[in-house]
Protein backbone atom coordinates (compact mmCIF):
# COMPACT_ATOMS: atom_id res chain seq x y z
CA UNK A 1 0.00 0.00 0.00
CA UNK A 2 1.45 3.29 -1.14
CA UNK A 3 -0.05 7.04 0.13
CA UNK A 4 2.35 9.69 -0.81
CA UNK A 5 0.63 12.31 0.71
CA UNK A 6 0.90 12.80 3.96
CA UNK A 7 2.02 15.75 7.02
CA UNK A 8 3.67 16.09 10.59
CA UNK A 9 3.87 18.85 13.25
CA UNK A 10 6.79 19.79 11.50
CA UNK A 11 4.07 21.88 9.15
CA UNK A 12 0.47 21.57 9.91
CA UNK A 13 -0.54 17.65 10.84
CA UNK A 14 -0.62 16.87 14.19
CA UNK A 15 1.06 13.64 14.52
CA UNK A 16 5.06 13.44 14.89
CA UNK A 17 7.47 12.11 12.70
CA UNK A 18 7.18 8.57 15.06
CA UNK A 19 3.73 8.95 15.68
CA UNK A 20 2.86 9.81 11.88
CA UNK A 21 5.11 6.28 11.20
CA UNK A 22 2.96 4.37 13.92
CA UNK A 23 -0.04 4.51 12.02
CA UNK A 24 1.04 3.97 8.23
CA UNK A 25 2.84 1.01 10.17
CA UNK A 26 -0.40 -0.07 11.52
CA UNK A 27 -2.55 -0.19 8.67
CA UNK A 28 -0.36 -2.14 6.29
CA UNK A 29 1.43 0.86 4.44
CA UNK A 30 4.52 0.04 2.79
CA UNK A 31 5.76 2.93 1.20
CA UNK A 32 5.48 6.65 2.25
CA UNK A 33 6.01 9.85 1.65
CA UNK A 34 5.51 13.02 4.23
CA UNK A 35 4.93 15.97 2.00
CA UNK A 36 4.88 18.79 5.12
CA UNK A 37 4.27 22.70 3.51
CA UNK A 38 7.64 24.02 2.02
CA UNK A 39 9.65 22.10 4.42
CA UNK A 40 11.55 18.86 4.40
CA UNK A 41 12.32 18.77 8.05
CA UNK A 42 10.88 15.35 9.47
CA UNK A 43 12.12 13.72 6.53
CA UNK A 44 15.13 12.43 8.37
CA UNK A 45 13.31 10.91 11.41
CA UNK A 46 10.60 9.44 9.04
CA UNK A 47 12.93 7.68 7.52
CA UNK A 48 14.60 6.67 10.52
CA UNK A 49 11.31 5.13 12.44
CA UNK A 50 10.38 3.82 9.00
CA UNK A 51 13.48 1.69 9.02
CA UNK A 52 12.42 0.20 11.90
CA UNK A 53 8.85 -0.83 10.46
CA UNK A 54 10.25 -1.98 7.42
CA UNK A 55 8.97 1.11 5.10
CA UNK A 56 10.24 2.90 2.83
CA UNK A 57 10.39 6.56 2.54
CA UNK A 58 10.01 8.39 -0.35
CA UNK A 59 11.21 12.05 -0.05
CA UNK A 60 8.64 14.59 -0.37
CA UNK A 61 7.35 18.14 -0.24
CA UNK A 62 3.97 20.15 -0.71
CA UNK A 63 5.04 23.61 -2.25
CA UNK A 64 2.68 26.44 -2.37
CA UNK A 65 2.93 28.11 -5.52
CA UNK A 66 0.78 30.86 -6.54
CA UNK A 67 -1.18 31.72 -9.45
CA UNK A 68 -3.04 35.07 -9.52
CA UNK A 69 -4.36 35.24 -6.09
CA UNK A 70 -4.74 31.00 -5.94
CA UNK A 71 -2.75 29.01 -3.92
CA UNK A 72 -1.20 25.90 -6.54
CA UNK A 73 -0.13 23.16 -4.37
CA UNK A 74 2.76 21.29 -5.89
CA UNK A 75 4.17 18.28 -4.72
CA UNK A 76 7.87 17.43 -5.11
CA UNK A 77 9.21 13.54 -4.99
CA UNK A 78 12.62 11.89 -5.17
CA UNK A 79 14.30 15.07 -4.90
CA UNK A 80 17.78 16.01 -2.74
CA UNK A 81 16.53 18.05 0.41
CA UNK A 82 20.44 19.08 1.00
CA UNK A 83 20.80 20.72 -2.40
CA UNK A 84 21.89 24.62 -1.72
CA UNK A 85 18.84 26.28 -3.98
CA UNK A 86 16.27 24.17 -2.79
CA UNK A 87 17.10 24.74 1.01
CA UNK A 88 17.80 28.55 0.36
CA UNK A 89 14.21 28.41 -1.43
CA UNK A 90 12.15 26.67 0.95
CA UNK A 91 13.86 29.34 3.81
CA UNK A 92 11.76 32.24 1.56
CA UNK A 93 8.85 30.15 1.40
CA UNK A 94 8.70 29.48 5.50
CA UNK A 95 9.17 32.72 5.95
CA UNK A 96 6.65 34.63 3.56
CA UNK A 97 4.41 32.03 5.39
CA UNK A 98 5.72 33.76 8.68
CA UNK A 99 4.90 36.86 7.37
CA UNK A 100 1.53 35.92 6.22
CA UNK A 101 0.41 34.84 9.57
CA UNK A 102 1.56 38.30 11.28
CA UNK A 103 -0.50 39.98 8.75
CA UNK A 104 -4.03 37.93 9.23
CA UNK A 105 -3.55 38.01 13.04
CA UNK A 106 -3.82 41.49 12.19
CA UNK A 107 -6.67 41.59 10.05
CA UNK A 108 -8.46 39.70 12.76
CA UNK A 109 -7.81 41.77 15.12
CA UNK A 110 -9.51 44.59 12.98
CA UNK A 111 -12.19 42.61 12.62
CA UNK A 112 -12.61 42.04 16.25
CA UNK A 113 -11.45 38.67 16.23
CA UNK A 114 -8.74 38.75 18.14
CA UNK A 115 -6.13 36.04 18.37
CA UNK A 116 -2.55 35.49 19.99
CA UNK A 117 -0.20 34.68 17.03
CA UNK A 118 2.95 34.73 18.91
CA UNK A 119 3.03 31.03 20.14
CA UNK A 120 2.84 30.34 16.29
CA UNK A 121 5.50 32.29 15.58
CA UNK A 122 7.49 31.46 18.98
CA UNK A 123 7.28 27.39 17.63
CA UNK A 124 8.23 28.39 14.01
CA UNK A 125 11.53 30.35 15.35
CA UNK A 126 12.52 27.42 17.69
CA UNK A 127 12.34 24.71 15.33
CA UNK A 128 14.33 25.31 12.01
CA UNK A 129 12.34 24.04 9.53
CA UNK A 130 9.39 24.50 11.04
CA UNK A 131 6.20 25.61 8.72
CA UNK A 132 3.31 27.74 9.79
CA UNK A 133 -0.18 28.45 8.12
CA UNK A 134 -3.79 29.18 7.97
CA UNK A 135 -4.21 25.53 9.32
CA UNK A 136 -3.05 26.84 12.89
CA UNK A 137 -4.63 29.99 13.07
CA UNK A 138 -7.65 28.19 12.06
CA UNK A 139 -6.97 26.24 15.38
CA UNK A 140 -6.20 29.07 17.40
CA UNK A 141 -9.78 30.61 16.00
CA UNK A 142 -11.42 27.27 17.15
CA UNK A 143 -9.43 27.55 20.80
CA UNK A 144 -10.01 31.21 21.27
CA UNK A 145 -13.96 30.54 20.71
CA UNK A 146 -14.37 32.68 17.66
CA UNK A 147 -15.90 29.93 15.43
CA UNK A 148 -16.66 26.46 15.94
CA UNK A 149 -14.33 24.08 13.71
CA UNK A 150 -11.60 24.64 10.78
CA UNK A 151 -13.98 24.32 8.25
CA UNK A 152 -15.96 27.28 9.62
CA UNK A 153 -12.63 29.20 10.02
CA UNK A 154 -11.47 28.89 6.33
CA UNK A 155 -15.59 29.66 4.96
CA UNK A 156 -15.90 32.19 7.09
CA UNK A 157 -12.46 34.04 8.03
CA UNK A 158 -9.72 32.75 6.53
CA UNK A 159 -10.81 31.49 2.21
CA UNK A 160 -9.60 33.42 -0.64
CA UNK A 161 -11.72 36.21 -0.48
CA UNK A 162 -13.04 35.78 2.95
CA UNK A 163 -12.46 39.15 5.39
CA UNK A 164 -9.47 37.95 6.49
CA UNK A 165 -7.95 36.92 3.65
CA UNK A 166 -4.53 37.86 2.94
CA UNK A 167 -3.19 37.37 -0.27
CA UNK A 168 0.15 34.73 -0.53
CA UNK A 169 3.41 36.23 -2.19
CA UNK A 170 5.31 33.28 -3.64
CA UNK A 171 6.68 31.34 -6.99
CA UNK A 172 4.86 30.36 -10.32
CA UNK A 173 3.90 26.69 -10.39
CA UNK A 174 6.06 26.55 -13.08
CA UNK A 175 8.98 28.02 -11.02
CA UNK A 176 8.37 24.95 -8.44
CA UNK A 177 8.36 22.31 -11.29
CA UNK A 178 11.93 24.16 -12.04
CA UNK A 179 13.75 24.22 -8.89
CA UNK A 180 12.63 20.58 -8.20
CA UNK A 181 13.89 19.33 -11.62
CA UNK A 182 17.30 20.67 -10.70
CA UNK A 183 17.25 19.02 -7.40
CA UNK A 184 16.81 15.77 -9.14
CA UNK A 185 13.28 15.39 -8.29
CA UNK A 186 9.62 15.44 -10.12
CA UNK A 187 6.77 17.16 -9.64
CA UNK A 188 2.90 16.33 -9.41
CA UNK A 189 -0.08 19.03 -8.81
CA UNK A 190 -1.83 18.26 -5.97
CA UNK A 191 -5.63 17.72 -5.54
CA UNK A 192 -6.80 19.56 -8.55
CA UNK A 193 -10.23 18.47 -7.70
CA UNK A 194 -10.14 20.46 -4.93
CA UNK A 195 -8.07 23.99 -6.16
CA UNK A 196 -10.24 23.88 -9.48
CA UNK A 197 -7.35 24.93 -11.52
CA UNK A 198 -7.25 22.38 -14.25
CA UNK A 199 -6.56 25.43 -16.72
CA UNK A 200 -3.24 25.57 -15.44
CA UNK A 201 -2.60 21.40 -16.21
CA UNK A 202 -1.85 21.75 -19.69
CA UNK A 203 0.41 24.30 -19.31
CA UNK A 204 2.00 22.81 -16.65
CA UNK A 205 2.53 19.69 -18.60
CA UNK A 206 4.55 21.73 -21.18
CA UNK A 207 6.87 23.62 -18.54
CA UNK A 208 7.90 19.92 -17.01
CA UNK A 209 5.18 19.08 -15.17
CA UNK A 210 5.88 15.05 -14.37
CA UNK A 211 2.31 14.04 -13.04
CA UNK A 212 -1.42 14.86 -11.89
CA UNK A 213 -2.31 13.54 -8.00
CA UNK A 214 -5.32 12.09 -9.05
CA UNK A 215 -6.05 9.97 -6.08
CA UNK A 216 -6.65 12.06 -3.00
CA UNK A 217 -9.00 12.20 -0.32
CA UNK A 218 -11.56 14.67 -1.88
CA UNK A 219 -11.57 13.01 -5.24
CA UNK A 220 -14.60 11.03 -5.87
CA UNK A 221 -14.23 7.90 -8.12
CA UNK A 222 -15.33 10.53 -11.23
CA UNK A 223 -12.58 12.82 -10.45
CA UNK A 224 -10.11 9.75 -10.20
CA UNK A 225 -11.24 8.77 -13.73
CA UNK A 226 -11.14 12.54 -14.99
CA UNK A 227 -7.88 13.16 -13.89
CA UNK A 228 -6.42 9.61 -15.12
CA UNK A 229 -7.73 10.82 -18.57
CA UNK A 230 -6.27 14.08 -18.05
CA UNK A 231 -2.52 12.77 -17.11
CA UNK A 232 -2.95 9.90 -20.33
CA UNK A 233 -3.96 12.66 -22.52
CA UNK A 234 -1.10 14.80 -22.01
CA UNK A 235 1.45 12.17 -21.19
CA UNK A 236 1.56 12.55 -17.38
CA UNK A 237 2.22 9.85 -14.70
CA UNK A 238 -0.15 10.15 -11.43
CA UNK A 239 0.29 10.07 -7.57
CA UNK A 240 -2.07 9.65 -5.16
CA UNK A 241 -2.30 10.09 -1.06
CA UNK A 242 -4.67 10.32 1.51
CA UNK A 243 -3.44 14.07 2.46
CA UNK A 244 -3.61 13.27 6.26
CA UNK A 245 -2.73 15.69 8.50
CA UNK A 246 -4.45 13.70 11.85
CA UNK A 247 -7.54 15.77 12.07
CA UNK A 248 -9.99 12.51 13.16
CA UNK A 249 -12.89 14.78 11.82
CA UNK A 250 -11.41 14.63 8.08
CA UNK A 251 -8.55 11.84 7.24
CA UNK A 252 -8.87 9.47 10.21
CA UNK A 253 -5.85 7.09 8.80
CA UNK A 254 -3.08 7.41 6.85
CA UNK A 255 -4.19 5.22 3.51
CA UNK A 256 -7.72 6.12 3.84
CA UNK A 257 -6.31 6.89 -0.03
CA UNK A 258 -3.52 5.16 -1.52
CA UNK A 259 -1.68 5.03 -5.15
CA UNK A 260 -1.83 1.86 -7.18
CA UNK A 261 0.80 -0.63 -7.30
CA UNK A 262 0.97 -0.20 -10.97
CA UNK A 263 1.17 3.44 -11.32
CA UNK A 264 3.90 3.57 -8.09
CA UNK A 265 5.93 1.29 -10.56
CA UNK A 266 5.56 3.81 -13.14
CA UNK A 267 6.74 6.72 -10.95
CA UNK A 268 9.41 4.77 -9.35
CA UNK A 269 10.78 3.71 -12.60
CA UNK A 270 10.61 7.25 -14.29
CA UNK A 271 12.72 8.80 -11.64
CA UNK A 272 15.12 6.06 -11.97
CA UNK A 273 15.49 6.49 -15.94
CA UNK A 274 15.78 10.78 -15.34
Amino acid sequence: MIDLHLHTTVSDGRCTPWELVERCAAVGLTVIAVTDHDTTGAVDDVRRFAQLRQIEVVTGIEITAVSGEADVHMLGYFFDPLRTELVQFLADQRANRRRRVEAIGSRLAELGMPIDVEPILATARLHVGRSVGRPQVARALVAAGHVPDMRAAFDEWLGTGKPAFVARVGPSPADVVNIIHRAGGMVSMAHPGRTNLDDLIAPLAGAGLDAIEAYHSDHDEETVVRYRALAESLGVLVTGGSDFHGDPARVPMPGAVTLPEDDWRRLAAAHRAS
